[in-house]
């Protein structure tokens, strides 16, 4: 069980998000480091005032805890973070971001639609949606090398059941539409 939580925290939406988005930053820029900034500006957008606003949910008592597992309690936290992530694309946009960091968090974006949409009927796993879309992101930003990293989406899907957060139906459906919304999104506004 301690593996699985392990793993559940290191592949969390949060961490993921920000990670994927300064490395597509540093990537768009061609290293340089302009491109960090840029994925950074969308870091705060996609990843920390989403969490902010769930870890406040927490501390105040409307929300269980910061990965919102009762389904019915995940609406309003998907939507603040739907329309964190609107402004941020809004904001990147005006200020000139390189195209492939406007793509990733349009492909967030949309991500988010799907979420929220399938999240008033079914508990889908959004650990996966977002474990299969980084891979799936990489695949098409750096090639084929990527898909060595295949099995973690196994271990992300293996620690979402074993915590009894998800059953395997919810865990492949968040893989499935997390993996195609990115893949998708991405590749066609990059």
């Amino acid at each position: 069980m301690r593996l699985a939580r392990i793993v559940t925290e290191l592949t969390a939406p949060a961490v993921l998000v920000s990670l994927l988005t300064v490395v597509i930053g540093w990537h768009s820029a061609q290293g340089r480091l302009s491109g960090v900034g840029w994925g950074l500006v969308a870091v705060v957008f996609a990843s920390l005032l989403p969490m902010a606003y769930i870890v406040g949910g927490v501390r105040r008592g409307r929300l269980t805890d910061h990965h919102v597992r009762v389904r019915e309690q995940r609406r309003i936290p998907l939507l603040f973070g739907l329309g964190s992530v609107a402004a941020g694309l809004a904001l990147l946009a005006v200020l000139g971001a390189p195209r492939p960091v406007l793509a990733l968090v349009a492909a967030g974006l949309v991500g988010l639609v799907v979420a929220v949409t399938v999240s008033q009927w079914w508990k889908m796993s959004i650990h996966s949606a977002v474990a299969v879309g980084t891979l799936a992101v990489l695949l098409v930003t750096f090639g084929v090398w990527v898909l060595v990293a295949t099995p973690l989406l196994g271990l992300v899907g293996w620690s979402r059941v074993r915590l009894g957060d998800h059953t395997p139906a919810q865990v492949l459906a968040g893989g499935v539409l997390g993996g195609l919304v990115a893949a998708v999104v991405f590749t066609v506004l990059r």
